[in-house]
Order: structure tokens, then sequence, then C-alpha cells
């Protein structure tokens, strides 16, 4: 019997226009889409974000001259969204971090 989709649970954010193109909305739903049947995704399109929590990645979407970032965490049940935000340094900013873990804590009190 096959597993049935995980949902999309989206905590905070969301992937639209503008300032984002169509094709990387599309491409950011490829990407989720594939995340909801189960498929492990790794680079360039996602990568491990342990200062976060466990079972916590970032999506990595170039967008023309901009890079766009969906952290999401996996869970039993779902695909948690935590922050969607354009990315423009090479490290992550501390208030992104701080906030998905705040934001990660309250769903799993909930």
């Amino acid at each position: 019997m096959n597993n049935p989709d995980k949902p999309l649970v989206w905590l905070h954010g969301e992937v639209k226009t503008p300032p984002v193109s169509q094709e990387a909305r599309i491409e950011a739903g490829v990407l989720l889409r594939r995340l909801q049947q189960g498929e492990t995704l790794g680079l360039p399109h996602s990568r491990p974000m342990p200062s976060i929590g466990a079972h916590c990645h970032e999506l990595r979407i170039r967008d023309l001259d901009k890079n766009w970032r969906i952290i999401y965490h996996i869970d039993d049940d779902a695909i948690l969204i935590l922050e969607v935000f354009q990315k423009t340094t090479q490290k992550t900013p501390t208030k992104i971090i701080d906030t998905c873990q705040k934001r990660l804590r309250k769903y799993d009190v909930l």
C-alpha cells in the first residue's frame, strides 16, 4: 500500500510574486512536491540545517539575480515550512535561525 503524501504546513511565509519569478515559484513547487512524496533531496537543491534542529533543511532556489531559501522541517506526518527569505549573505542570519527555532518549538507544543 502506498503512503499518502505528507501535507505542507506553512508556519510562516509564502512563495509568491512579486518578487519571486514564476520560474522560481515553479521550481519551489516541484521541490516541495518531491518532499511531500517522501523523496530525500540533497545538494544543490537542499542542505541540512542542524543549527535550527533535527530534520531541518534549507531549500535553495536561484531566481535571476537573487537567492531564495525555504527553511523546512520533515515531521512524521507533514513538511513544516518555517521561513521563506531572500538570502543576501553566505551565512544564514542568526535572526532567521532564532525565528525558525521558535516556530518549531511553538508547533511542537500544539
